[in-house]
């Protein structure tokens, strides 16, 4: 086990948006490390608006009341995600997996 720092990027300009340091397993996968990335995150009451979290694996997480307005959630795993009350609005979904996920009162205005 390895303990690395991981950056999420704005989806529109690559700048670092946010550093975790993650604990990882040498063959942990990009998607697993942004999955781990993004909990630290919404944990940390940290800004992800903008953020490219395209492939996340984030099945199961608690994402209640996360501001993801315009981040790119493209073909992320969000089954069985909690994303109630979550803030979605201009976010892309395409090829997401939500199987699952809680959206109650989640405001999806202009997601894609």
């Amino acid at each position: 086990m390895n303990t690395e720092q991981f950056e999420v990027k704005n989806r529109y300009t690559g700048e670092d948006q946010f550093t975790a340091k993650i604990t990882t397993a040498l063959d942990m996968l990009q998607s697993v490390k942004l999955g781990l990335a993004v909990r630290l995150a919404q944990q940390s009451d940290a800004n992800l608006r903008d953020a490219n979290l395209r492939g996340a694996y984030l099945r199961g997480a608690d994402l209640r009341g996360a501001d993801l307005r315009d981040a790119d959630l493209g073909d992320a795993d969000l089954r069985d995600a909690d994303l109630g009350a979550a803030y979605l609005g201009g976010t892309y979904l395409g090829g997401a997996y939500l199987g699952g996920a809680d959206l109650r009162d989640a405001d999806l205005r202009d997601s894609l």
